[in-house]
């Protein structure tokens, strides 16, 4: 079973993880600049409740988007 393991598979994994997250943090921030207000500042001192769900709705399309394009 060690036989099929390599260092590199872990290595690859790390990378394509952090390249991941970095797109994410990219279009996330692309994303609130689109939008005519702050989308943090709205969520947590507005705690506009239909804003965060909204935002993680997208997140998680973003995300499937991401780790489908990765793989």
């Amino acid at each position: 079973m060690m036989a099929d393991f390599h260092p590199g598979f872990v290595l690859n994994a790390l990378l394509y993880a952090v390249l991941g997250i970095v797109i994410f943090v990219i279009s996330f921030v692309v994303l609130d600049k689109l939008t005519p207000y702050a989308l943090w500042k709205e969520i947590v001192e507005e705690k506009n409740t239909a804003l965060a769900i909204l935002v993680g709705a997208m997140s998680v399309g973003i995300c499937i988007i991401i780790a489908s394009a990765v793989h």
